[in-house]
């Protein structure tokens, strides 16, 4: 579960599963057909207990703005909100009290928000194909606060879609210089053991939704991936500028190493996934 804030839009999953039910529903699927196919498909969030209330919550808010929100959907957010459960996971994962407070008022207004009537339903959108911004092989280099660069790698990049998603592998680059494309040839893969994450690579499908997004990224260089990557092998990532969704968390987990002396207890290397 990737969290950077108390909304309740603002993790990954929330932002997975809403995604994924517009998407559907801007393709004609009925409201009911949706819901079933993502609960199906999301079973392994629903049974972990740190982060099957987001699933729950996105689905609920996707109902609801279409003004065909499930009877037992909404009790099962009401019962979760009432009870304190969301706050109790909050408290697990190490949020202080005045973090708790903000996220309770979040919780409440959501809640009477859900439970309000929604004047009309969200209308369908006629989707927009549109091309990622980067292409399959980019070599990115972006700053860290302290003026080092780091890189990533664009592994897959999907064409001619409305969600142009890439299949990005943020490195272990942490250097001075600008790296070259060797750098990224001979790089290993970032490996988070931080907090909840259980040493996992730190790849996954995102988006950069304009140009805007793509500021701080500079495209080195471009190498040959010959491996073909299917949707279903990594996650994806709720799209979000790339400062906060990977330069906060690649930063968080160096410095995470350095104060623990916790290194992952695995590796991958840029040259086993090209």
């Amino acid at each position: 579960m990737g969290v950077w804030g108390f909304a309740i839009s603002s993790n990954d999953t929330y932002g997975d599963v809403y995604g994924a039910f517009f998407d559907m529903y801007n393709d004609g699927v009925e409201v009911k057909d949706i819901s079933q196919k993502l609960i199906t498909q999301n079973q392994e969030t629903i049974n972990i207990p740190d982060d099957c209330n987001n699933f729950w919550f996105a689905l609920a808010k996707s109902q609801w703005e279409c003004k065909q929100i499930n009877i037992d959907v909404l009790n099962r957010v009401k019962q979760i909100i009432e009870t304190g459960v969301d706050i109790e996971v909050w408290r697990r994962l190490g949020a202080n009290e005045k973090v708790i407070n903000k996220r309770k008022i979040v919780l409440n207004n959501f809640l009477k928000e859900i439970l309000s009537d929604r004047p009309k339903a969200k209308a369908r959108k006629k989707k927009i194909i549109r091309e990622p911004l980067f292409e399959k092989g980019d070599c990115l280099a972006f700053r860290f606060p302290n003026g080092n660069y780091g890189g990533a790698i664009v592994l897959e990049a999907m064409q001619g879609t409305e969600t142009p998603y890439i299949l990005l592998a943020v490195t272990r680059i942490n250097q001075l210089a600008r790296p070259v494309k060797q750098d990224f040839i001979n790089a290993e893969v970032l490996i988070l053991n931080f907090t909840n994450w259980d040493n996992k690579p730190d790849i996954s499908w995102m988006i950069f939704s304009n140009k805007e997004d793509a500021l701080l990224i500079e495209k080195i260089d471009k190498i040959e991936v010959a491996q073909e990557y299917l949707t279903k092998k990594y996650e994806f990532s709720f799209s979000r500028p790339f400062d906060i969704k990977h330069v906060e968390r690649v930063t968080n987990q160096f410095q995470y190493e350095i104060e623990s002396k916790r290194l992952p207890t695995k590796t991958v290397r840029i040259k086993e996934l090209i």
